[in-house]
């Protein structure tokens, strides 16, 4: 009997979310990009919205109960400062600036897509 990790429940969620994303129109442009080095960030989810150009960051967030706020809950000022870093990063390897957003998908017991969920002030 194989046993169901934190990672396999966290890399369901994502699917789960990639495919969400990619029902309602959005392009993969990365998945688990990570920052080098220590104490850097890591973003889920890279997606370009094909209506506008956007590049949209989307961290991808799952809880088996809504105890502690749910899965929303646990996206902390801390959390969004390392997206924000990651995003940074990322975006200073192209050429040119397109329009962003930092989403959120919550997987619970259904998803929720939450659009431009916070800005790169980082909260």
């Amino acid at each position: 009997m194989k046993t169901i990790t934190t990672k396999h429940r966290g890399d369901a969620a994502e699917d789960a979310a990639l495919d969400h994303l990619q029902c309602a129109g959005l392009a993969l442009v990365a998945r688990n990009y990570r920052t080098p080095g220590r104490g850097g960030g890591e973003i889920d989810l890279i997606m370009r919205d094909p209506r506008d150009a956007t590049l949209v960051f989307v961290e991808v967030r799952q809880r088996s109960s809504g105890t502690h706020g749910g899965a929303g809950g646990s996206i902390t000022g801390l959390k969004q400062r390392r997206i924000v870093f990651a995003a940074r990063h990322y975006l200073n390897g192209l050429r040119t600036l397109p329009p962003c957003r930092f989403d959120v998908v919550l997987v619970e017991e259904r998803i929720t897509w939450l659009q431009g969920a916070f800005d790169a002030g980082g909260n």
